[in-house]
């Protein structure tokens, strides 16, 4: 579902307009950037990504109607309208394999990485 309609199930669900709700859709929805398949919702579609838009966002936004709306709660029907359930992040990683470079075997070999900025968080946040 992509972040417009999950904002128009946010204003029917708790009333105000798209604007209110469209940044934390997008911010969950962000990591279409990195991974355009399914996959990419591993990184924020769980009980940890619920938690981080609560910091980035703050436990609660007024909506245009004055009315105070829990952020975990628009997070929490943003991924079960995704996934139908909330997946921890230990159920998206326990099939995972572990390769040897997770726990740093490349450091020290003289390999070069390319470096990958950050993603700027203060966009999603007034």
């Amino acid at each position: 579902m992509k972040p417009l309609q999950h904002a128009r199930n946010s204003v029917r669900k708790h009333g105000g307009v798209l604007e209110d709700y469209i940044p934390i859709h997008d911010f969950f929805d962000s990591s279409k950037a990195t991974l355009s398949d399914p996959r990419h919702r591993a990184l924020l579609h769980s009980t940890f990504g619920i938690f981080l838009v609560e910091r980035v966002f703050g436990t609660y936004i007024t909506n245009a109607e004055g009315k105070k709306v829990s952020v975990r709660d628009i997070g929490e029907a943003h991924v079960f309208e995704d996934m139908g359930f909330i997946p921890t992040v230990e159920r998206w990683l326990k099939t995972m394999p572990i390769e040897p470079w997770m726990s740093g075997t490349e450091r020290g070999k003289g390999k070069t990485t390319k470096h990958i900025d950050f993603v700027d968080l203060s966009k999603y946040v007034d």
